[in-house]
């Protein structure tokens, strides 16, 4: 590590993908930091938070040298610019490259994400299987992203974890916990081999592993999020 704990401070929660690509990318850096934790988002936010991200007031927020930085990809490469030179460099050079990089990652936001909270919030059987459906096409679409960007190579960034493996790897917890809550399994070597081997490789670094949640734990806060989700959904039918 390099000694910059006392310059950078990462406001994050148990359970967020995008505060655990923040994590991922200071720990392939070998930043050192302090990690301050949030332990209730919905009713209890900390004072830090609130004038950190007074925008969004969300996880995660990068504090260094006291400026606040906000969004987990845009933490991401500002992690890179602005040490750059200590660790890899999680941005390619090229800026075609660089572009192509970005998108995949905002992919990953825009569609990911989106279709597993459908499977995740669906109300009806129905939803839930075209979340489940959109999840399956969305990772047929990653399969051939990896192919495109790793050029036959181990990693989205090529030999080497990258700015998407960033983005991506913040999932990876959750990719276990939703085969165990829902027997969903997203990344399937019969379906999606290349995503399948990258899911094993990404998991096995040891910057990946010193960083990666308690899965168990994952599957308990899912259930509990889920049981909120119903009540409050139930409270607000009877409130109609």
């Amino acid at each position: 590590m390099d000694g910059q704990g006392d310059r950078l401070k990462l406001l994050g929660a148990f359970g967020s993908p995008f505060a655990l690509r923040v994590k991922l990318a200071l720990s392939f850096k070998g930043l050192s930091y302090e990690y301050l934790e949030e332990k209730d988002l919905h009713n209890n936010k900390s004072e830090l938070l609130l004038k950190s991200n007074p925008v969004h007031k969300k996880v995660p927020v990068l504090i260094h040298d006291g400026k606040p930085v906000c969004e987990s990809m845009v933490i991401v490469q500002y992690l890179d610019e602005a040490f750059a030179g200590v660790g890899p460099s999680l941005l390619l050079s090229d800026p075609h490259e660089r572009a192509v990089a970005r998108f995949w990652a905002a992919y990953i936001d825009e569609k990911l994400f989106s279709s597993w909270m459908m499977v995740f919030r669906g109300k009806t059987d129905e939803e839930k299987a075209e979340g489940k459906k959109q999840s399956f096409a969305v990772t047929a679409t990653l399969e051939g992203a990896l192919q495109e960007c790793s050029q036959g190579r181990p990693f989205f960034g090529g030999d080497s974890v990258g700015y998407v493996d960033v983005a991506l790897g913040g999932f990876v917890a959750w990719v276990y916990a939703v085969e165990k809550l829902y027997g969903l399994k997203v990344f399937d070597a019969a379906k999606t081999p290349l995503l399948a081997a990258w899911l094993e490789r990404f998991g096995a670094l040891d910057a990946s592993k010193a960083v990666m949640p308690d899965i168990e734990k994952l599957v308990e806060l899912a259930r509990m999020m889920r049981q909120a989700h119903a009540a409050a959904a139930a409270a607000a039918a009877q409130g109609n």
